[in-house]
C-alpha cells in the first residue's frame, strides 16, 4: 500500500474510533431518556424537571454529533480509504447506500432534518416535539447500524483485523430505571 493511501486508511480508522465513542455515549443517553414514557405531558413537564431537560439535551447533542461526524467525516474518509473520491454529501450517502453500509439515503436525510428540528425548534409545539423524539429514537438505531456496517466493511472488504477495530456497538434496547 502506498504511503498516501496508508494515511487515508489511518484517518478512516481513527475516525471510526471516534464514532465508536460517540455511539457509546449516544447509546447511554438513549437508554436513560427512553426508559421514560416520552409523550406530550413529559415534554410539557420539562420546565419543572430540569434533570429530564438535561437528559434530553445530552441525547439531542449526542444524536447530532454522531450523525455529523459520520456524514461529514467518517463516510468520506471510508470512501477515500477505498480509493474512491467522495462527492457532495448526498453523493457520498448514495454511494454508501449502494455499497451496503447505509440502509437508506432518504432516511439519513430525514434524520438530518429531524436533528435540525430538535436543536432549533426546541419545544415550541410539545405534541410535534414528542413525535420528533420518537423518530429520533428510531434514527439513533440507524446511526448505530451504519457504524456497525462500516466496521464490518473494514473487516471484510478492507481486510482489517478485528483487534485493530473498535468493538461493534450493541443495538439499543431501553433499560428501565423508573
Amino acid at each position: 500500500m502506498n504511503s498516501a493511501l496508508n494515511l487515508l486508511v489511518v484517518r478512516f480508522l481513527d475516525t471510526l474510533e471516534i464514532v465508536a465513542k460517540e455511539g457509546k455515549h449516544l447509546s447511554y443517553s438513549w437508554n436513560r431518556l427512553f426508559a421514560q414514557a416520552i409523550d406530550v405531558e413529559w415534554v410539557k413537564s420539562l420546565e419543572v424537571h430540569p434533570d429530564r431537560a438535561e437528559q434530553l439535551d445530552a441525547f439531542v447533542s449526542r444524536f447530532g454529533r454522531m450523525q455529523n461526524t459520520t456524514a461529514d467525516k467518517l463516510l468520506p474518509r471510508w470512501l477515500l480509504a477505498l480509493a474512491e473520491r467522495p462527492g457532495s454529501q448526498i453523493e457520498t450517502l448514495n454511494r454508501a447506500e449502494r455499497l451496503g453500509v447505509l440502509t437508506s439515503t432518504e432516511k439519513w436525510l430525514e434524520a438530518r432534518n429531524l436533528r435540525n428540528r430538535l436543536v432549533h425548534e426546541y419545544i415550541t409545539d410539545p405534541a410535534k416535539f414528542a413525535e420528533d423524539l420518537a423518530l429520533a429514537k428510531e434514527y439513533s438505531v440507524m446511526l448505530v447500524e451504519t457504524f456497525n456496517h462500516l466496521r464490518l466493511d473494514a473487516l471484510t472488504r478492507m481486510g482489517h483485523k478485528k483487534e485493530s477495530l473498535p468493538e461493534e456497538l450493541p443495538m439499543m434496547i431501553p433499560l428501565f430505571f423508573e
